[in-house]
């Protein structure tokens, strides 16, 4: 896949790193969705295969796992060789993840592609990363937590069931924060899927030799879409036109409280059916989790 993306898929750099690492997290099953999401079926028609809305979706998705989910594994990692209890361990691999994936996967990565500073990358993509960082790790909490209690050998990195329990909470977490990374691509908010061929390596307007393409990411600017329209004649599937993405402050603040809703609800489960007081060499106080053959 990464031979596929680096050579002959011409999709924007740090989405080429995001699937590398969602993949290397996820196995076959993050091959299998770029696949059937990014992949140029052939040569000249990547801009057309991942216009649907959908597979602009995937990408923001894509993008938000490699950043959280790497910021949630390495402080797993570290907080595991420091033994620290799994209520204190979470919260800390919550703050990880959302500070890599704002800081290095958006605001660092995607300045030059909006045309903005540092600063103002931080500051636009504060609230739609905190959404997706909610929703992401709504799905990745509950797993890992249940996994661990089951199986402490998962809480270091040292052992193969702790990159286990990350493959499958990283699956999960794409799973719960799709829905969210959907809605904030259509009201764009949040980049989708993207070509190099169409916005340049630095999102820069497209020469007008390389219009042919005709079509811009979705949700990257108004304009892009608009010369599309008028080149194409109407807007290709998942393109959105100018004034869609203006959403209201109200339904912003809705859907952060549901990711937030998201999130307590995946805590609960976590605390409800997990160990959370649980620390790494530390024997089972769960009878019901213990693997057979273990002894308290």
């Amino acid at each position: 896949m990464a031979w596929d993306l680096f050579a002959s898929t011409p999709e924007m750099k740090v989405m080429k790193w995001g699937w590398v690492l969602v993949t290397l997290y996820t196995g076959p099953v993050g091959l299998l969705v770029y696949w059937f999401s990014c992949r140029e079926p052939s040569p000249g028609t990547h801009e057309q295969f991942v216009a649907p809305l959908w597979k602009q979706a995937v990408g923001s998705t894509i993008h938000c796992a490699a950043g959280d989910a790497t910021g949630i594994i390495v402080a797993a990692a570290i907080t595991g060789y420091f033994g620290l209890r799994m209520g204190t361990d979470i919260w800390v691999e919550y703050a990880a993840g959302f500070l890599f994936g704002l800081f290095i996967f958006q605001a660092l990565f995607m300045k030059d592609m909006m045309n903005m500073s540092y600063g103002e990358a931080v500051r636009s993509s504060f609230l739609p990363e905190w959404m997706s960082m909610n929703a992401m790790m709504a799905g990745m909490l509950p797993t890992m937590v249940l996994l661990m209690s089951r199986d402490m050998r998962a809480m270091e990195a040292t052992s193969p069931w702790f990159w286990a329990s990350m493959s499958a909470a990283t699956l999960v977490g794409v799973v719960v924060a799709y829905p969210v990374n959907w809605w904030l691509v259509k009201h764009q908010l949040k980049h989708g899927m993207g070509t190099e061929r169409a916005l340049g390596k630095g999102g820069a307007p497209v020469a007008a030799g390389h219009q042919h393409a005709g079509m811009a990411m979705a949700g990257m600017t108004h304009a892009a879409p608009l010369a599309a329209s008028a080149h194409t004649g109407h807007a290709m599937p998942g393109m959105r036109m100018e004034g869609d993405g203006q959403v209201s402050a109200g339904r912003k603040a809705l859907v952060t409280v549901l990711t937030l809703v998201m999130l307590a609800a995946g805590y609960y489960v976590a605390a409800r059916y997990g160990d959370l007081t649980m620390r790494p060499g530390q024997p089972m106080n769960m009878p019901q989790m213990a693997m057979p053959g273990m002894t308290h």
